[in-house]
């Protein structure tokens, strides 16, 4: 059983989580939690998976179903990304050594 296997086995009452992409100008996302905060061009959404930032241009909120999980965003999308606590703290040590 791999890292992945084990994940799904305890997320087995959370819902799923896609994310669909239509010519970098429409991503549908399932399994969101919260909309933590967003403007034209960052949104940051709590998902089942983790914290999830999306980077674009001109971003509107299209769709939002809280019962459902469901978010529709709409504009230019130049990045997707997911924020893990590992990766944090690796910047955050990277920037505290740059500063000191």
């Amino acid at each position: 059983m791999n890292y992945y296997d084990k994940e799904n086995s305890t997320r087995v009452t959370e819902k799923e989580h896609q994310l669909k992409l239509k010519n970098r100008r429409l991503l549908e996302i399932t399994g969101v939690k919260e909309v933590d905060s967003f403007d034209n061009e960052e949104f940051l959404l709590e998902t089942v998976m983790g914290y999830l930032i999306i980077r674009g241009q001109n971003l509107q909120l299209k769709n939002l179903d809280v019962t459902e999980g469901i978010v529709s965003i709409k504009g230019k999308i130049y990045e997707v990304s997911y924020v893990d606590e590992h990766s944090q703290e690796k910047a955050k040590g990277f920037f505290s050594k740059l500063f000191r």
